[in-house]
C-alpha cells in the first residue's frame, strides 16, 4: 500500500488517472494480502497443513519480490 504522496497515487506514462484496472504493483500488492491472510486461521488447521499455507504465501512473496526487483532493475518482466 501507499501513502498519500507516494508513488500510487498518480498515473504513470501512458496511464489514465480515473482507470479502474490495477497496475501491476497493485496487482502484486492484492495477490500479497490475500495470500497473508491465508495465515490468519493457522493455529486452527492441523499441524500437517501448514507446510501448505507457508508454501502458497513464500511463493507469492518470493513472486513479489522478484517482480519487484525487475521493476526496480529496468528489465521489465
Amino acid at each position: 500500500m501507499t501513502s498519500p504522496g507516494q508513488r500510487g497515487d498518480f498515473p504513470g506514462p501512458g496511464e489514465q488517472a480515473d482507470s479502474s484496472e490495477p497496475d501491476e504493483g497493485e496487482r502484486t500488492e492484492q495477490a500479497v494480502d490475500e495470500v497473508l491472510r491465508k495465515l490468519d486461521d493457522l493455529q486452527e488447521l492441523p499441524v500437517a497443513e501448514h507446510v501448505e499455507r507457508f508454501e502458497a504465501v513464500h511463493a507469492v512473496l518470493t513472486d513479489a519480490l522478484n517482480r519487484a526487483e525487475n521493476l526496480l532493475s529496468g528489465s521489465g518482466g
